[in-house]
């Protein structure tokens, strides 16, 4: 049975995301209307991992806020296109996950990729970074650019996913859980590095069909750590 308090707080989520601006209104609202769903087709928990993977960004983004200002790479409120192309995959993991029980390590590994990508950008501007490709060194915010405090923020982060999967009792083994998230999130991750290195300096791709990329990457990797 559905505890509409839930939804009630879900919605409280998306305005308290709308008023202090880290969503615009379009965004709120698509974020709203992917936790509804996923609260009817696979449970609280499923949508409890996604808002831990949206109180992690926002800390990181405050964090790392200041200084992003500095170099002119703080995108301010983020955007619909955001919200979609960072958790439209998680949300089908979720919608089918039921159906399909691989479609389970699915959702853990395109919601540790989304988690590790989003630190590893935010908190590895901190740190002098490296192109992906050529291991040179490059300005802080450069499309493709990695460092060492970054990719460990990035696991850690992808870590703690695979850790509240199994509290929240997604996934009933702690190590495969773990597993799980941190392989996929860490592939993910270097995926959208990659991508970010070729594609997107080309500007042949934009930063969200990277994220969409990385994200369906990490949640393939998790299936097949489940198979």
């Amino acid at each position: 049975m559905i505890n509409w308090g839930y939804v009630i707080l879900l919605f409280v989520l998306g305005v308290i995301t709308y008023k202090r601006k880290s969503l615009d209104l379009f965004g709120s609202i698509i974020m709203i209307i992917m936790g509804v769903t996923i609260i009817f087709s696979a449970g609280v928990n499923w949508l409890i991992l996604i808002v831990l993977f949206l109180i992690m960004s926002l800390i990181a983004t405050k964090f790392s806020k200041s200084y992003k200002k500095e170099l002119g790479e703080y995108e301010g409120t983020r955007t619909a296109k955001n919200v979609i192309s960072n958790g439209v995959v998680a949300f089908l993991m979720a919608a089918f996950g039921g159906y399909y029980v691989p479609f389970v390590g699915g959702f853990i590994g395109s919601i540790a990729t989304a988690t590790a990508d989003t630190l590893a950008s935010e908190i590895g501007v901190l740190q002098q970074p490296r192109l992906i490709t050529t291991l040179k060194k490059v300005p802080a915010g450069t499309d493709g650019a990695i460092s060492i405090l970054g990719t460990a923020v990035g696991i850690i982060g992808a870590g703690i996913i695979g850790f509240a999967s199994w509290i929240l009792g997604i996934m009933p083994e702690p190590l495969t859980a773990i597993k799980i998230a941190v392989i996929s999130g860490t592939v993910g991750c270097f995926m959208d590095s990659i991508l970010g290195a070729t594609l997107e300096r080309k500007d042949l791709l934009t930063n969200e069909h990277v994220n969409l990329l990385a994200t369906i990457t990490g949640a393939i990797v998790g299936i097949i750590c489940v198979l």
